[in-house]
Parts: structure tokens; sequence; C-alpha cells
């Protein structure tokens, strides 16, 4: 049964799966999930999928689930997009499979990609140029994105600053560059088919976002990884105006609550009517609810 936007009250398009219901925390892995859980003042423990999906179903927001897949990047184990799916697919009244997918896997990954839709019930992917070490218009990635873009499906593509590695020796040995948002400019200008989400204010670079947003219509931005109180005033600005269906609710659980974001967002000063499109509307219109 697919999520039915009437009975859920929101729709939080930005959430983790960290932690394998078959396999080990990866010890790699875990050094960067403590850096972040001190970046975020964040409970180290995390959820399992079956967790997440029992507090979101107590919630009653559904929610797009995602693993990062930076084998490549930072040589840590990912968790299976198959799991991700297997498990999404016993609560889909609730959660929406989106998979991850190395850029540098290439055609073989497009392989993946393809069989994650096609089979799997897979409805979005999530890239993290930070953490996967890749520029992401780099044409590596473009038989993954040829698959997505075939498919009209929408890709997350972090945006900003990285709690992943901050405060570790020399960063992790991630690079923040890979987070400006212009770098996507030419992944929407080569890909109109996809729906690009560029994930969480962005800063530095908020306007940056805020501008292509504005200028492509494929493009959108999700408000996760910042509580609403700690937005740039031009996120507000545009939000209530120009960019109102452009907008999209993302916790970033397990390091934000969905219930505390939400709860920042009613004083943040969205107005009345921008609110609900933030917090499900836009989403069910990108996401063909």
């Amino acid at each position: 049964m697919p999520v039915d936007p009437t009975k859920v009250i929101a729709i939080d398009v930005h959430v983790h799966a960290e932690v394998s219901c078959h396999d080990p925390e990866d010890p790699v892995m875990a050094k960067y999930f403590d850096a972040a859980s001190a970046y975020f003042k964040a409970d180290r423990k995390r959820p399992t999928i079956p967790e997440t999906i029992a507090y979101y179903r107590a919630q009653n927001i559904a929610f797009c689930l995602f693993t990062v897949d930076c084998e490549s990047g930072i040589g840590a184990k990912r968790i299976s997009n198959y799991e991700v799916a297997e498990l999404a697919a016993n609560d889909s009244d609730i959660v929406i499979p989106f998979a991850s997918i190395d850029p540098r896997k290439g055609k073989f990954g497009a392989r993946e990609a393809r069989d994650l839709v096609e089979n799997y019930g897979v409805k979005g992917f999530k890239f993290h140029g930070i953490m996967q070490d890749c520029h992401p218009a780099d044409r590596v990635a473009y038989p993954i994105y040829e698959v997505i873009a075939e498919y009209k499906l929408p890709a997350i593509f972090h945006t900003g600053h990285s709690g992943m590695g901050t405060g570790m020796r020399g960063g992790g040995g991630v690079r923040l560059k890979y987070g400006q948002p212009i770098l996507v400019d030419d992944v929407a200008v080569d890909f109109p088919d996809m729906k690009i989400i560029l994930a969480h204010p962005s800063w530095p670079w908020t306007d940056e976002s805020l501008s292509m947003a504005l200028h492509k219509d494929n493009v959108f931005m999700d408000l996760s990884g910042w509580s609403p109180k700690y937005f740039p005033k031009q996120v507000i600005q545009y939000a209530n105006t120009q960019l109102k269906h452009k907008m999209l609710f993302g916790s970033d659980w397990p390091l934000i609550r969905p219930e505390k974001w939400i709860d920042a967002a009613r004083e943040a000063g969205f107005r009345d009517e921008v609110l609900p499109l933030i917090m499900k509307e836009n989403a069910v219109k990108l996401l063909g609810l």
C-alpha cells in the first residue's frame, strides 16, 4: 500500500538509514558517526531501520529513507540498498525507499540503479559528493543519472557544510568543496528530466541554492540538517514568496528529530499558507503521491 498523503501530517524527505539489521557497524564509518554526533550534540546510538519506521509511524509522518554509499570515497562498507528497499516494502504506507550508489561505480552502478527501480520499488536517489569524494558533475556518474532521468525520479544532493568529518584530523579527509551547490548546476542542465533536491540550507553557499531553485524548474531545496530557528533570513524570505513551491521538509534523522524540526518551523516566520506546502504538499507533487 503506497503512502496516502491524506493520512499523514507531513513528509520528511531526508531520513538516514545508518544501522544494518544484518551487518555490524563498519569501523571506518563509526569514526565519522562519532564526529557527527559531537557536532550535532546528538545521541551516538543510531536507530535501526525498524526502530526508525516505528518512530515515524508513531509521529504519523511519512518519510524518504536512504543510506549513503561512500565506499570509494572513505572506504566504509555501505548498508545495502536492497536491505533498505526490502524493509521499506513491509511498511510502504509510511516509508518511501531511496537508494544511494557511489558515483564511481559508473555503468555497474547504473545496472544496480535500474534493478532497484524496476524490481524493488525505489523512488529516488541520494548523492553526497563530500563523502563520496566526487564532483557532482563528474562524467563518471552520468550513467547513473541517465537511469534516474529515464524514470523521472528525484535525486537528493548534499550541499553546504557537513557534520561528517567535522572536528576530525584534516576533516576526516573529506573535501567540503564538493558540497558547493553550483557544482550541481551542470547536472540540472544536462538532466532536465531528473528532479534535483539540494539538501540543507547549503551554508556557507545558501544563495547559490536559492538562485538555482529560482532558475531551474527541476531544482528544489530540502531544509534538513538545521533547526529552522537558525535558518539564514533569506531562506525564510524566499520560502514565503518566490520559492514557496520549491521548499521541502527534511529533518536529517537521526541527528535531528522530526517533531523538534516541526516545532521550530512553526516559530521561524513561515507564513501560515506556506508551512503546509513545505511540510507535505510540495513533496506530494514532487514524489508523485
